[in-house]
């Protein structure tokens, strides 16, 4: 079972979410909160394995708590979820520290999903976010990653764990761990999340259908 803390500054968004997802056995909602330190101060308290955290919120924000939140070592993932889908809006989330970013349209199942992968520690970005950050930045004559490096990059973007990438690539886990942190360095980021919306914002990678 997933245990859950939503943080949303509107008591039915709130509300909603919790019902929706109590009512699932898969997760546990712990609590929530209505702004960014409300989430830090809960954070801490409960222990969560996701936050869902929105953005915009009067107060400390959704950008502040997540930075405070890796700033104070809080193991929790968290799940952005957000009506915006302004690069002003997802990179600095992303950079902030946040394991995904999902809009609020998302399909039920969708989001179910998208919690489950981000408390295992996989990158998700809805199709929606992955498109807007497609052509952002044009993509550069000379390619910096590997072939390899954008193989490994392409399944951890699918939400494939480093065994399930060592496994489809008939390689071993150390090296799928080598081909990603070369793979940071090159496009001048320290995670998952951040390297495979770089990727998406760069052109290296594109959209499923």
């Amino acid at each position: 079972m997933i245990s859950l803390l939503i943080v949303d500054d509107h008591p039915v968004v709130r509300d909603g979410l919790r019902s929706m997802f109590g009512a699932d056995p898969r997760f546990d909602v712990l609590g929530d909160a209505g702004d960014g330190a409300e989430a830090v101060a809960a954070a801490e308290r409960l222990g969560p394995d996701v936050i869902l955290m929105d953005l915009r919120m009067p107060g400390t924000d959704g950008v502040a708590a997540i930075r405070e939140l890796a700033e104070r070592g809080v193991p929790a993932r968290v799940l952005v979820l957000t009506t915006y889908d302004t690069d002003a809006d997802m990179l600095p989330a992303i950079d902030a520290g946040a394991t995904g970013y999902l809009l609020k349209d998302a399909p039920r199942e969708e989001l179910f999903r998208a919690v489950e992968a981000a408390a295992a520690g996989r990158a998700v970005l809805s199709p929606a976010v992955a498109t807007r950050l497609i052509g952002q930045r044009r993509r550069p004559a000379w390619d910096p990653l590997s072939q390899r490096e954008l193989e490994v990059l392409e399944l951890v973007a699918g939400g494939s764990s480093n065994r399930d990438a060592a496994r489809a690539l008939f390689i071993s886990e150390a090296t799928v761990k080598t081909h990603l942190l070369h793979a940071y360095a090159k496009l001048g980021v320290n995670d998952r999340a951040a390297a495979v919306a770089t990727a998406f914002s760069r052109g290296y990678l594109t959209p499923r259908e």
